[in-house]
């Protein structure tokens, strides 16, 4: 057995404690904390009356009952949950007797404070568990000195202290204040995997009870005496702005306190990385009530003059580097796009990998397959629209409402009002829907500049068709594979070459890279000033599609059944790997895939039944998809999914579950409806009237979900299910149609 140690000697901003509680009591702070949880199940009838409430700490007080503020927003992916178990593991805390809370934004007691790209746990992990180690070696050090007996006699279970020998005992409330004017262990012991007793259970989401309640717990159900709403309207096309507008006769309407044009970013200003806005100039309406700014604005939409923008260069820091984003004039369509992604995807690209002589490969091949993939551009459409409150005085901000990346966005708050960032306080409401569409918050910026121009509380609103119309779409890709074949049917060479508007999707050294003698990766981009941005598994929610989509017609054509054809090439990447910059593990690879072959009993197919599998690997994690369908009525009806992954330990297997089983929906949903047009700059779905989503009628009747187990340090799991269900979905359809289905939506060829 193993004994893994940490260190525990921090720095300032790292590891704070003091002994200020009111009543006595430990209260140490933690930068570690990526994202924990309010436990709905502690108690909470004897807590002291007073706590010392300091965003980004721990607080045990003497009753024994345990705070942790949780820095991180709350998305849905549970981490409120999931992150602070990793803490009371280590604490050796009952889960009963823990409590957290919402810490608004520290950027100086916390770091990464923000969720995305499926890594709060998988960053949090080791100081998480260190963080736990800390303090309950502290507590011990206290009832050591108490008792007079040396520590490494003193043992800790469910929030108790015992010394053998003498029997005594103690809870950790009672050492909480000595264990405070302890020093800080330079390192401490954690627990052998073999030895956690939470970690691995399954615990309920503690706000399951707020939300199916109705609580305030959200951004749109915020509230604040005197508070006025904001709207406002928008061009109504990409590659529009403003010119002017008549706001007289709106004006005098009732409950309407003014109207006025912002402009959410100075023409000098240099843009952080996630200040992606469609539109700079906006006209504002400010109302007493909701309805009364609908009615407002429906009235002043007439009374605005716009006109075509010409070509725009931005400069944005991308994380310490100066990036040049070009967006070019015009008023652009669909249609168009696909012309130009056709030319492109067919044309040479800029060679990204290559390995061996794929020119030699394609000359000798006695075959070649060939295939294009394409998908549109998709809106998140977030249940909660884009929303914000703000109340801006002469020199401070406050700010309340669902963002994803906050220290991101206080800066270009501070930047753009003038205040300093010291003086801007920001809180974070749960997200009512995220993966993506609030780390972009423009809407937060618009909000606090509407409440300096009024110099009074306001909260913005966003119908649902300013939130559909106004960017930050899943880009448009396109992308080529083809295959070399020898005359007996061997794999000779691969090409792809794949690109999008405005971003390429190519991924150049995932698999089948290093499975391959002969390949070639290359790619391509179209600027575009429809705007685009991170959408659930960004990019890998197409390159899955397409790669996966491939290699299935690959194995058939070789005469392979397509789980054995891709364990072999994993097999060639283990023991005999092509190049130096594989990002896969291809045991793990192969891994989920035997597993998902195992539960699904891949090969004793029902007829009737028509059977899609696929396996990816993104955010650190590996996932294997079995999709079941049935034809009725010319209509496909999904019988069941599998899921096998491998995301290393896995925390709150109730958690993890949902994370999968949302993800396949999600990505069922989006690969056979999803689709968003522009014609002209002008988005032809604008509500759900036009906008296709799933139907629960439409989702899988069974998901199965199996996790590997392993004591692999854990990874991600809010975005790495979403991207293989899609192709594993196209494979099924194939069966049952007898037809590639290469375009998304896949309704769309049914």
């Amino acid at each position: 057995m193993s004994i893994d140690t940490a260190p525990a000697q921090l720095s300032r901003r790292t590891f704070l404690k003091s002994s200020s509680l009111a009543g006595g009591g430990l209260l140490m702070g933690f930068s570690w904390m990526m994202s924990c949880k309010d436990n709905a199940t502690a108690s909470k009838d004897n807590l002291p009356e007073e706590w010392v409430k300091v965003s980004g700490y721990i607080k045990i007080a003497t009753n024994g009952m345990i705070t942790i503020m949780s820095p991180n927003p709350e998305g849905g992916q549970n981490v409120k949950t999931s992150m602070p178990m990793i803490i009371a593991e280590e604490l050796d805390a009952p889960w009963s007797d823990v409590i957290v809370e919402q810490a608004p934004l520290d950027t100086e007691n916390f770091t990464r404070q923000f969720i995305g790209g499926s890594q709060a746990i998988r960053q949090g992990w080791q100081s998480l568990r260190t963080a736990g180690a800390t303090v309950k070696q502290m507590l011990k050090q206290a009832a050591a000195e108490a008792w007079q007996v040396p520590i490494e006699e003193i043992s800790a279970s469910e929030g108790q202290l015992f010394h053998a020998a003498s029997d005594k005992s103690g809870s950790y409330g009672e050492f909480a204040t000595a264990a405070a004017n302890q020093p800080i262990p330079e390192n401490v012991v954690l627990k052998d995997v073999s030895d956690f007793k939470l970690i691995g259970t399954s615990q309920k989401n503690v706000d399951v009870q707020k939300i199916i309640t109705g609580k305030p717990l959200f951004g749109i159900d915020t509230y604040k005496e005197g508070m006025l709403i904001a709207m406002l309207v928008q061009p109504p096309a990409f590659g529009m702005k403003l010119t002017d507008f008549d706001a007289s006769e709106v004006k005098g309407m009732p409950g309407i306190k003014d109207v006025f044009a912002i402009k959410t970013y100075n023409e000098d200003y240099k843009w952080q990385f996630f200040d992606t806005c469609s539109f700079m100039d906006k006209v504002v309406i400010v109302g007493e009530s909701t309805w009364q700014v609908m009615q407002a604005k429906k009235q002043l939409e007439s009374k605005i003059n716009w006109e075509v923008n010409s070509a725009i260069e931005i400069t944005r820091d991308r994380f310490g580097t100066d990036q040049t984003l070009t967006f070019p004039a015009g008023l652009e369509s669909t249609e168009d796009h696909l012309k130009t992604m056709n030319q492109l995807v067919s044309t040479e690209g800029t060679e990204q990998r290559k390995d061996g002589n794929p020119d030699k490969a394609f000359a000798q091949a006695t075959k070649i397959i060939e295939k294009t993939y394409a998908a549109p551009l998709l809106a998140h459409n977030c249940m909660e629209p884009m929303n914000f409150f703000a109340h801006v005085t002469e020199n401070s901000a406050y700010l309340v409402g669902p963002l994803q990346k906050p220290e991101y966005t206080e800066k270009t708050v501070s930047a753009r009002l003038g205040i300093p960032l010291e003086n801007i306080e920001i809180e974070m409401t749960r997200l009512g829907g995220g993966y993506g569409k609030r780390s972009y918050a423009h809407w937060l910026v618009e909000a606090a500049i509407i409440s300096q121009k009024m110099n009074a509380p306001i909260k913005l609103v966003y119908s649902r068709e300013d939130d559909m119309t106004s960017g930050i779409y899943r880009p448009t890709y396109m992308a080529k594979y083809r295959a070399a074949l020898g005359a007996d049917n061997s794999l000779l060479g691969l090409h792809v070459n794949a690109g999008g508007i405005p971003e390429s999707p190519l991924y150049a050294n995932r698999f089948p890279a290093g499975a391959i003698e002969n390949y070639l990766a290359e790619n391509w981009i179209v600027p575009s000033n429809i705007t685009s941005g991170s959408f659930r598994a960004p990019s890998s929610n197409f390159m899955a599609s397409a790669e996966q989509s491939f290699l299935d017609e690959l194995a058939e054509e070789m005469g392979k059944d397509p789980i054995a054809f891709r364990l072999e090439l994993l097999e060639k990447a283990k023991t005999n790997p092509v190049g130096e910059q594989n990002d896969y593990d291809a045991d793990r690879y192969a891994g989920v895939l035997k597993l998902v072959r195992d539960m699904s009993d891949w090969g004793k197919e029902q007829e009737g039944v028509f059977r899609g599998v696929s396996a990816y690997f993104c955010h650190n994690t590996y996932a294997a998809i079995v999709v079941d369908l049935i034809m009725e009525n010319e209509v496909p009806l999904i019988q069941k999914v599998y899921c096998a992954a491998d995301c290393g330990i896995v925390v709150n297997p109730d958690a993890a579950n949902n994370l999968i089983e949302g993800a396949i929906v999600d990505g069922i949903g989006n690969a056979m409806y999803g689709k968003l047009a522009i014609s002209n700059g002008i988005p032809e779905q604008q509500n759900f009237d036009r906008y296709r989503m799933i139907r629960m009628t439409e989702a899988p009747k069974a998901i199965e979900v199996r996790f590997v187990e392993n004591s692999i340090d854990p990874t991600g799991l809010g975005e790495p299910a979403f991207p293989p269900v899609m192709p594993a979905l196209a494979n099924a359809l194939y069966k049952a149609k007898g037809k590639r289905f290469d375009h998304q939506p896949y309704s769309d060829y049914l």
